[in-house]
């Protein structure tokens, strides 16, 4: 069955040519600037504070519900790393338990999700823009994400649901209806978890894919000559490729992306780690520089954007579209745990935004700092500015940036998959024909984000990812309560011994 729905892909993606991206070109951009400026113009709408200045409201929503879940859960983010690391290592894996994958593997499908082109591209456009001082705010914004993400995860298990061939469904659209219908509110709870799955979609094709597919290509163009590069003109080509790995991990569902992203998350981390570390110990001699550089930056009242109000704006703004805490896409893909206790995967998922935000994006920031590069490429942002910073190292750095990126890439797009299927099967029915008809369309929107010039791709993605928080946290904050209990009772029970975890 596998084969004949992998040919049934290959057939279609045939069609992809280059005919089809150079007509749709501009009918793209065209369709998604105005819905782009749109949403944009509604959540960055400007809102006053007092004695700062104004933030966006978007921003000033997701701070808040952040800083809301960490002193609400007694600094959740920080007391619980422990049992955490714990849970990570199957120590309390059950194998009995319903689910789809174990602790290690949601994670690392979630973090796969997060830890993309957003790390490398989107955090050099922050520093550029915002200035070092932006690396400040982004840990600030990943530490207490990490709470946000606590609370998600743990509903997303809480109320998913679990079919009779054992297949998951979960995620902000089943906590959204069916938690709302707990407390007799249904037809609202209905509506926000509609209005979550179309934005989940939208953002999964746009930033989830189109965006991942164009930003690798045109890092995979850069170092093979720029303008003189034989792959001028073949986005089509390298999006085939793209789409026909994706295609064949995708058919396998959760528990094949996860196999996948169990394996390729620790290399393609390790790979970009180590090549930022070696960044940084050679110029070891400006840590100490680069550090001030960032934290003076973070309070420096005279800074470009509005002082500190402005550069803390450009850092969560980046944080929150790079780990997506309150974004509520993990949650989906955390849902297929195997587990008993919700809660235990909303203790494993305080990892993801300390390793996409803490980790990954603050050795991107360093090595941008660290090697001058803000001052040496006037005018470069996105994956070209990291990519001159590695190559003032070692000149073949930005190969291994490449392929790091291209991984990154990868990643992202299988598990925006699975979030696109289970928004789009939400909305249109939780049947293998839908399944099938939407990885048809993101295999498709893979060689069309990769063949054409997407100048409104990346407002798109930004505006809807960033939306799916709206009806995302009104339910975390309305659930809340029904976590802070799942959590009380899981603590007493290992103060009991109720709870034991493995040696």
């Amino acid at each position: 069955m596998n084969k004949q729905r992998l040919s049934f892909f290959s057939l279609l993606l045939l069609f992809s040519t280059p005919l089809l991206a150079q007509s749709i070109d501009q009918r793209i951009n065209d369709f998604l600037t105005p819905v782009a400026n749109a949403v944009d113009g509604f959540f960055m709408t400007a809102v006053p504070i007092p004695f700062l200045g104004s933030a966006p409201f978007i921003v000033i929503w997701l701070v808040v519900a952040a800083t809301f879940f960490t002193f609400y859960f007694k600094f959740i983010n920080l007391r619980s790393f422990g049992i955490g690391i714990k849970l990570i290592r199957g120590k309390y894996d059950n194998t009995g338990a319903p689910g789809e994958v174990s602790h290690f593997q949601a994670l690392s499908t979630a973090v796969s999700g997060t830890v993309g082109l957003g790390n490398i591209a989107g955090v050099a456009t922050a520093v550029s823009v915002g200035g070092p001082g932006a690396t400040f705010w982004m840990i600030v914004a990943g530490l207490i994400g990490m709470s946000s993400k606590f609370v998600e995860c743990t509903l997303g298990v809480k109320y998913r649901d679990i079919r009779p061939d054992g297949t998951v469904a979960g995620g902000p659209m089943k906590y959204l209806s069916k938690g709302f219908a707990e407390k007799g509110l249904g037809g609202f709870g209905k509506f926000l978890a509609v209005m979550f799955a179309i934005l989940c979609v939208a953002a999964s094709l746009g930033g989830g894919n189109m965006f991942q597919a164009n930003q690798s290509f045109a890092q995979l163009q850069n170092i093979t000559g720029g303008a003189d590069s034989f792959l001028v003109g073949k986005g089509w080509m390298f999006g085939l490729v793209l789409a026909f790995f994706t295609g064949i991990t995708i058919i396998g569902g959760i528990k094949g992306i996860a196999k996948v992203t169990a394996k390729l998350v620790p290399i393609m981390g390790l790979i970009y780690v180590v090549t930022g570390l070696i960044v940084i110990f050679a110029n070891i001699g400006s840590l100490g520089d680069a550090i001030s550089q960032i934290i003076n930056g973070a309070f420096n009242p005279d800074a470009a954007l509005g002082g500190v109000l402005g550069v803390l704006v450009v850092g969560f703004q980046r944080a929150a579209f790079s780990n997506e805490a309150g974004i509520g896409s993990a949650a989906i893909a955390h849902s297929a745990v195997k587990t008993d206790r919700p809660v235990t995967e909303g203790l494993v998922a305080l990892y993801e935004p300390f390793i996409d935000t803490v980790v990954v994006c603050t050795i991107t920031a360093l090595v941008i700092v660290i090697t001058g590069s803000l001052e040496t490429s006037t005018g470069v942002q996105g994956i070209p500015l990291t990519s001159d910073a590695f190559a003032s190292v070692v000149s073949w750095f930005p190969y291994v940036l490449t392929v790091a990126a291209i991984l990154f890439a990868f990643s992202t797009m299988i598990s925006w998959s699975y979030y696109g299927v289970r928004a789009w099967t939400h909305l249109f029915g939780e049947n293998k024909t839908q399944e099938n008809i939407f990885k048809v369309i993101f295999l498709l929107f893979v060689v069309i984000g990769s063949s054409i010039n997407l100048t409104a791709v990346i407002g798109f993605s930004f505006a809807m990812t960033l939306a799916m928080s709206f009806p995302n946290i009104i339910g975390l904050y309305y659930l809340a309560p029904v976590v802070k209990k799942e959590l009380d009772e899981f603590m007493a029970g290992i103060k009991s011994g109720e709870v034991v975890f493995k040696s």
